[in-house]
């Protein structure tokens, strides 16, 4: 029998706020001590090449901040470094945990993950309770009449907005129990340098919903060259912005805006009832026959922003030193290389992953997806982004490609890599070809 004092655990994962946190507070309102903890999961961080991502070294400037709550509080985040069976197996050993709390986290790997946890605990007798707090709508809470899910937003949409309470908004009130916390001394947490990563040079944006910019997002949002979109991506995926806050806010401000942050429900419902998506499979199976013509040297220009049509080359060398993308210059740059390098969109799926501070598989997957014509869309494989008239109706003074590829009208900026027509006539013949069979 164990002489240690009860408790129960927090994982912090893709929620890294102590307010409205829906895990959080179930393990605080529970009759348990609590103590939280994170671990940096060696089985992602050591996948990734460059040791200065923004994604790391904000997620350690995050910790470091809630630790600092802690400690106001009269308790230490436990971070760890290592595999999640490592890190368990620790506490496991030096606490007597009678239950554990942590929010749904719908990826494949992390599907995985928890299950083998789940099944681990309960063949020690401790409950594992996981709870929905990235979205507002999860699984199957917004499905058809006939119970099957929706693959075409907009009705999706329609019955999302139909099925919206506001309960479904109310935040949780952690506050109230901050008098559970599992007392501890403060705990280091490990340096970037002890884990092999070093600080990046990226600019984080600032956790706060700019009003002016929600209310004037439908009619703003596509253009590139000014501040029309709220960038809080990079919060929404680390949960250090409540999805909840942010969706009471926009709901009497903005419809377009809302609109936003039912894709990503969308999204996320898309992963978790089409599981080969999360295998790297096309959404639509019969998209995986195209024959792909996956120019190395070709891929090297897209990434570099050097494919002579300056759209394209502005949104790549944004990426390239910001780690971040105009959401209209996203579209414009995944259709560029599947469609006119008939580049294979898994590559393109890839490198954003690498490069976006914002990444999040289920929306990044979902648009990589929508811009090959292979994901859950209406619209036929046809559409082929022209990035001309793209130019023309969302930076027709330039201003975007000036700030981004100062030298597109000197003798040193290159050719088009193909031309816009040869390359859509191209993409028609191959696509057609493909999904004759």
């Amino acid at each position: 029998m164990s002489t240690l004092p009860p408790i129960a655990i927090h994982w912090f994962r893709r929620d890294l706020r102590l307010h409205d946190n829906a895990a959080l507070y179930h393990a605080l309102k529970s009759e348990l001590p609590v103590l939280p903890i994170f671990i940096f999961d060696r089985n992602i961080l050591d996948k990734l090449e460059n040791k200065a991502d923004g994604r790391v070294h904000f997620i350690h400037q995050t910790l470091t901040h809630l630790q600092q709550q802690l400690t106001s509080l009269g308790t230490s985040l436990w971070v760890f470094y290592g595999t999640p069976q490592q890190a368990w197996q620790t506490l496991l050993q030096q606490y007597h945990v009678q239950a554990v709390y942590t929010n749904t986290d719908y990826e494949h790997y992390a599907i995985e993950r928890d299950t083998q946890l789940q099944t681990q605990l309960a063949e020690m007798g401790i409950p594992m309770h996981l709870y929905k707090d990235q979205v507002i709508f999860e699984k199957s809470e917004v499905v058809k009449d006939d119970g099957k899910p929706y693959t075409v937003f907009t009705p999706y949409s329609r019955k999302w907005k139909a099925a919206l309470q506001p309960y479904h908004l109310q935040p949780y009130p952690t506050e109230k129990y901050f008098s559970n916390w599992f007392p501890v001394q403060p705990l280091p947490i490990p340096s970037l340098a002890e884990m092999g990563f070093e600080p990046s040079n990226l600019t984080f944006p600032p956790a706060e919903a700019n009003l002016e910019i929600i209310k004037k997002y439908k009619e703003q949002r596509d253009i590139p060259s000014i501040k029309s979109t709220s960038r809080l991506g990079l919060h929404l995926r680390f949960g250090t912005i409540s999805i909840r806050k942010l969706a009471s806010t926009a709901q009497p401000l903005s419809e377009g805006y809302l609109n936003e942050l039912i894709w990503r429900d969308f999204y996320h419902a898309i992963t978790w009832h089409f599981p080969h998506v999360g295998k790297g499979q096309a959404f639509r199976p019969e998209y995986d026959t195209i024959q792909w013509r996956n120019n190395e040297v070709e891929f090297a220009a897209w990434c570099a922003g050097k494919t002579g049509y300056p759209i394209v080359d502005a949104g790549m060398r944004e990426l390239n030193e910001t780690g971040f993308m105009h959401n209209r210059v996203r579209m414009i740059v995944a259709s560029f290389l599947t469609k006119h390098l008939l580049i294979d969109w898994r590559w393109g799926e890839a490198y954003f992953a690498e490069k976006l501070l914002d990444f999040d598989f289920a929306a990044n997957n979902g648009g990589w997806q929508w811009a090959a014509g292979s994901g859950c869309d209406a619209a036929p494989y046809f559409r082929v982004f022209n990035p001309t008239l793209q130019t023309e109706k969302f930076d027709p003074q330039k201003k975007y490609i000036q700030q981004w590829v100062p030298e597109v009208n000197s003798f040193h900026y290159p050719k088009p890599i193909v031309p816009h027509e040869v390359a859509r006539n191209r993409a028609l013949e191959v696509y057609a070809a493909a999904l004759k069979k």
